[in-house]
């Protein structure tokens, strides 16, 4: 019978190797432990502490989020407008990203200048491109109202509307989807041929084949996009806050915008503290349920051994 070495009884050469690997994975470990695991503790500390960076912290349990569950109609008004930006912008988000994945991959004159057009607003600074969009949706002098006007119609008030700051947010995400649209691309050329070619001997048309092989072989990267759509719309902070700042009225105030003010503008660090624990148990409640629900409509293929 072999006996197992214990780790007491590594010799000079595994215990250098062990020592080498250890200093030379030291920068990562350095930083997780001060930019990652450490803020994370110490805002799960701070969430039941009433802390503004000046006085010392005092302790008061669960007053901050009692406050922010029943005595605070920001939170309130700021959460409906967070379900409806994340509940209806990333499915949106997720059908058109496809569905341009779907005509670049077939073959159409000039697909790699598209291909790299679509992917273009992925890689350009979220500065820029709220700039970009401020100027298009401007009411006096942005290029979109100005061809409204010219046929004859009356301006649309996108950003300083309350009843169009939301969806005008959404449409912007919609328009920089080039990530997600290589991401399916990716999963649509990884589409066995064999399964095409078996469906047009049995009589499909392009739609029975795009219904029945295309979108089953593809829905883990669906669900892939769907699940990193929920998280980062939870979090989406850049783009409303540079477009809007949480205008007008409040009226596409985000969750991330709320949890900013309250630690940057009010000083509340407690309460922004609780309000990042409370929104990290929202992602992680709605990914899980996402997880459970996928059973019925996730079909992972391949070849069993």
């Amino acid at each position: 019978m072999q006996i197992r070495k214990s780790s007491k009884s590594l010799s000079s050469k595994e215990r250098r190797n062990l020592f080498l690997g250890l200093l030379f994975i030291s920068p990562w470990l350095i930083g997780f432990l001060v930019f990652s695991l450490f803020p994370i503790g110490s805002s799960l500390y701070y969430s039941f502490f009433r802390y503004d960076l000046i006085r010392e912290p005092v302790f008061i349990g669960l007053k901050h989020y009692i406050e922010i569950f029943y005595h605070d109609p920001r939170f309130k008004k700021v959460m409906a407008n967070t379900i409806y930006y994340v509940f209806l912008g990333v499915p949106l988000q997720l059908v058109t990203a496809y569905l341009m994945s779907v005509l670049l991959n077939s073959k159409i004159v000039g697909r790699s200048f598209f291909r790299a057009i679509f992917f273009f607003p992925s890689i350009i600074p979220a500065v820029v491109t709220a700039m970009v969009w401020q100027y298009l949706l401007n009411i006096q002098y942005g290029l979109v109202n100005s061809f409204i006007q010219s046929w004859g119609f009356p301006v649309i008030p996108f950003l300083t509307s309350t009843a169009l700051s939301k969806p005008t947010l959404i449409l912007v995400n919609m328009w920089a989807q080039g990530a997600t649209i290589v991401i399916f691309l990716a999963a649509l050329q990884d589409v066995p041929r064999a399964l095409y070619d078996a469906a047009t001997v049995d009589g499909a048309n392009s739609l029975q084949k795009f219904r029945h092989v295309t979108i089953p072989m593809t829905t883990p990267v669906i669900m892939f996009n769907l699940v990193m759509g929920l998280v980062w719309s939870f979090q989406d902070f850049t783009m409303p806050w540079l477009l809007t700042g949480g205008g007008p009225a409040q009226s596409s105030e985000l969750f991330a915008m709320l949890l900013y003010r309250h630690a940057f503008e009010f000083l509340h660090m407690g309460k922004a503290s609780a309000l990042a624990w409370i929104m990290l148990v929202f992602i992680v409640a709605f990914t899980l349920i996402l997880f459970k629900t996928s059973k019925s409509w996730v079909f992972y293929g391949g070849d069993e051994n």
